[in-house]
């Protein structure tokens, strides 16, 4: 077949027709802009943007979306407003409340697609972003963001790509900008829109708790338990657990009772908190109901000092074994994926002496610790393990690890006194099994992968 090119003719007085937009000259992503690249980046945002150069508050961070080598969109996101009617009222919250969880909420103060323009670019550009936009604030600040927002002048957009992208608009502000510490009316209301980043983002900014928190080393779907859904009340709940725990302070001056100090550092702990500090910073996350919950006294939750006093003074081997089960019921009720491992800490130790090797055993999908003990060196892992595991309860979980604890004891214990299953690894350590499983052609399985 033959293809003939059709002259287009052109009435005198009509407008031509619209040019063909311009093809991506590659994949289209967003990433980070690095700190060599953000010359470039205000350069081209002054260029092409109405507004002066983007001036970041508190949290930020700055992206370019690119197509090959070529630079097609910017964007830059950082502190959510301090109040907006619209979005306050839609969220829900009370004014305690949004103060300690405006942090999980991000702005989107600037997004500029650059020439030549192209269709359907903007809201692609968007989601994009907001797949990542989580998982990297956990990277730089070490906490997740559950809703985005923006601010149009309606005088200029209308907002199709954002609502292209899965974006609310919640109407209009009031027409006031803050300016030092009290707030002016510059004549120009903007619309507020909105995106939740994932599916329960209002029911976690409102929940007594924080969300989880992982920590900086950690991706955000780290799988943390998240704290609201812990049993704090009843027979079975983490108050009447710690009811017997013994304070060990003078009792003049005591202003937080011990069981609520205790409580709030196992609630942060298995919400993502590795350190003292990071409690501390998680507490103050917390509404007046979580800590009535946690049985407090006063409306501000313990100091640092304070938690880390009464951390170190606690018998904590006494408080391992009774929080060890009651996590583990509650984590995994109907059967935990457990690994076992163990680990030898560097620096935790004084100048002459061994470092303490500790086994641990740590919930899969949540990444919780729920038994713990120090390995003596005059012995290994091996007779430890079943120590470890003992006290928890274990009927129907599923018990990982390494090589050197592929032993028939072990597995015994495991399946007839803990009524668990195993996976263990097979070395050379187990030479005779290895050269059964090799004869076995375990490889051939599952047999519907393969065709015999």
């Amino acid at each position: 077949m033959l293809a003939f090119a059709v002259p287009v003719c052109y009435v005198p007085g009509m407008p031509p027709p619209p040019q063909p937009a311009a093809p991506l000259p590659g994949p289209l992503t967003v990433r980070l802009v690095r700190a060599e690249e953000r010359g470039r980046w205000q350069h081209l945002l002054a260029e092409h943007h109405y507004l002066p150069g983007a001036r970041m508050v508190g949290e930020a961070l700055w992206y370019v979306a690119t197509a090959g080598e070529e630079w097609v969109a910017l964007l830059a996101w950082a502190a959510a407003a301090l109040k907006c009617r619209a979005r306050d009222a839609w969220i829900g919250w009370v004014p305690a409340l949004q103060w300690r969880r405006l942090r999980f909420v991000v702005n989107n103060v600037r997004f500029c697609c650059l020439p030549p323009a192209r269709p359907n670019l903007a809201s692609r550009v968007l989601a994009l972003n907001l797949r990542r936009l989580s998982a990297d604030w956990v990277r730089a600040y070490g906490h997740p963001v559950l809703l985005a927002e923006t601010f149009i002048d309606p005088a200029r957009f209308r907002g199709t790509c954002y609502r292209a992208a899965g974006w609310q608009c919640l109407g209009r502000t009031r027409g006031f900008a803050k300016q030092n510490t009290r707030y002016v009316a510059h004549g120009t209301p903007k619309t507020v829109w909105v995106r939740a980043l994932r599916p329960d983002a209002v029911t976690a900014l409102t929940a007594p708790f924080p969300p989880p928190c992982p920590s900086l080393a950690e991706e955000e779907d780290s799988g943390m338990l998240d704290a609201n859904r812990l049993p704090l009340e009843g027979a079975d709940g983490l108050m009447d657990l710690l009811q017997a725990v013994p304070d060990p302070r003078h009792r003049r001056g005591v202003r937080h009772p011990v069981r609520t100090v205790v409580a709030l550092a196992v609630c942060a702990a298995v919400a993502g908190a590795r350190s003292f500090t990071a409690i501390a910073q998680w507490a103050q996350g917390l509404s007046a109901e979580a800590l009535r919950r946690l049985g407090a006294t006063r409306r501000t939750p313990p100091s640092e000092p304070t938690i880390r006093r009464v951390l170190q003074a606690v018998d904590a081997d006494r408080l391992d074994a009774q929080l060890g089960p009651w996590l583990l019921r509650v984590a995994a009720p109907h059967g935990a994926r457990l690994s076992v491992d163990g680990k030898t800490v560097r620096g935790g130790h004084a100048r002459g002496a061994a470092a303490p090797h500790l086994l641990s055993a740590i919930l899969h999908q949540d990444a919780v610790v729920v038994a713990q003990a120090a390995v003596p060196p005059t012995t290994n892992e091996i007779p430890m393990l079943p120590r470890l595991l003992a006290p928890l309860p274990l009927a129907g979980a599923v018990v990982t690890a390494d090589a050197l604890h592929t032993q028939t004891e072990t597995a015994r214990f495991l399946v007839e006194e803990k009524q668990a299953d195993y996976v263990f690894t097979v070395k050379e350590n187990q030479a005779t099994l290895k050269q059964d499983i090799a004869a076995l052609r375990l490889d051939a399985f599952p047999p519907a992968g393969h065709d015999h």
